[in-house]
């Protein structure tokens, strides 16, 4: 897997794509979970053949699953890395004091404004210190 860094800048200016993809994932997961559920509950009530609500609601279910792939897909070639279908959680390799870390962006915020080590994850996500992160290093 070859990785894309990113300045923050270089981020931000994938955000327009990124946000409209991402909200993309958030919405139709959330529909795909609804529908799983329905799924679960006609299965588990079933005594026979799959019923035509079955299939229509399992033919949903695989239809959202690739979209989600799609958008997934779309999201890989821009080089982010998504990470969160609950929150729209997105990041983004960069480089600061001489090593790897992530830019951390999620749906809603305006731009990037977070970063964290390659290991902590969310949980540690730390406010961007725009004065660090604006030289060649931050690539």
């Amino acid at each position: 897997m070859t990785v894309k860094y990113f300045t923050v800048e270089e981020a931000n200016r994938t955000l327009p794509l990124v946000k409209r993809i991402v909200a993309d994932i958030v919405e139709d997961y959330r529909v795909w979970k609804e529908r799983v559920a329905r799924y679960e509950v006609y299965a588990a009530a079933a005594t026979e053949a799959e019923t035509a609500d079955q299939r229509d609601v399992r033919m949903d279910v695989e239809r959202l699953a690739e979209r989600i792939n799609t958008y997934m897909e779309e999201l890989d070639a821009v080089g982010c890395v998504f990470k969160g279908f609950d929150e729209g959680l997105v990041d983004f390799y960069g480089r600061l004091d001489g090593r790897d870390v992530l830019w951390c962006w999620k749906l809603g915020e305006p731009e990037v404004e977070y970063w964290h080590e390659v290991d902590a994850g969310v949980a540690g996500r730390q406010p961007l210190e725009r004065s660090r992160v604006g030289g060649e290093d931050a690539q």
